[in-house]
């Protein structure tokens, strides 16, 4: 899919020097007309609270607005549209936020028109548990998963900034896309083992395994896309869902064999 990002990340002046003079209800109606917001209608109009367009600040998926005082900062139309784009990717794509920066930053991956149509045919014809959920996906309260996991929210807020599990602000409160809960249950079993935080184990310390994976996934996309771009969709579909098991088979057993030739060349 193909995203038309508007990359402006210019500022504006601040209002004038008699315009700050002007009655406040006056001059925010003729900002708002002149697509300039202060941080209420930047929330009214994006349909987002203060503690999640914050967030995105901090995340660097939205530039900050520009400062005019120690608590006063007014936004731009690009600001608006950039919410509105990320709540879209949020809800209707699901995206991690890791995903949503690079797609924003012009970072995403780029296929030819024959390749997206390729893609795209594909993607309607795949089943089970490949399929693409058409269900609104569910969303549970970060620090609730964290004490059933048994990590901390840090660790949760950790994941979040890797780009490793989905999440988002509402009404106050992070809340985490309940499909990536299973990389936080297995980090509290990794915990559990032994691996604490006092022995210097992170969150950070499996970013390696996601960076690896997803090299992985993007050469497959490009081997798929250039080999068999030019069969069937219903074809591709089947030999994709029945090869995937043999695929997932072989990196569990080359990575436990690459364990055991690395003990077996130590000397005892």
């Amino acid at each position: 899919m193909t995203f038309e990002l508007d990359r402006a990340r210019g500022t504006l002046p601040p209002p004038a020097k008699d315009a700050a003079k002007s009655d406040t209800k006056l001059d925010t109606a003729r900002d708002v007309d002149g697509k300039r917001y202060r941080m209420k209608e930047l929330c009214e109009a994006s349909g987002l609270d203060r503690q999640a367009i914050h967030f995105y600040i901090q995340q660097e998926l939205l530039p900050p607005g520009h400062k005019t005082g120690r608590n006063m900062a007014w936004y731009s139309e690009e600001h608006l549209e950039r919410l509105l784009l990320i709540k879209k990717l949020q809800h209707e794509r699901f995206l991690p936020l890791k995903a949503i920066k690079a797609l924003l930053d012009g970072k995403e991956e780029s296929f030819t028109p024959e390749q997206h149509e390729f893609l795209a045919g594909l993607k309607s014809r795949l089943r089970g548990s490949l399929a693409p959920s058409t269900e609104t996906t569910r969303m549970l309260d970060a620090e609730r998963l964290a004490e059933r996991a048994g990590v901390l929210v840090e660790d949760i807020r950790e994941a979040i900034e890797l780009g490793l599990v989905a999440a988002r602000e509402e009404n106050g409160r992070l809340v985490v896309s309940e499909s990536d809960s299973w990389m936080i249950e297995l980090f509290g079993q990794m915990r559990r083992l032994g691996f604490s935080r006092e022995l210097g184990f992170t969150v950070a310390d499996v970013a390696f395994y996601e960076e690896a994976m997803s090299k992985l996934f993007r050469e497959e996309m490009r081997l798929l896309s250039r080999r068999l771009s030019k069969l069937p969709p219903d074809q591709v579909a089947k030999m994709i869902e029945r090869s995937l098991p043999i695929i997932h088979t072989f990196l569990t057993r080359y990575h436990a064999s690459r364990v055991k030739s690395f003990f077996e060349s130590v000397d005892d």
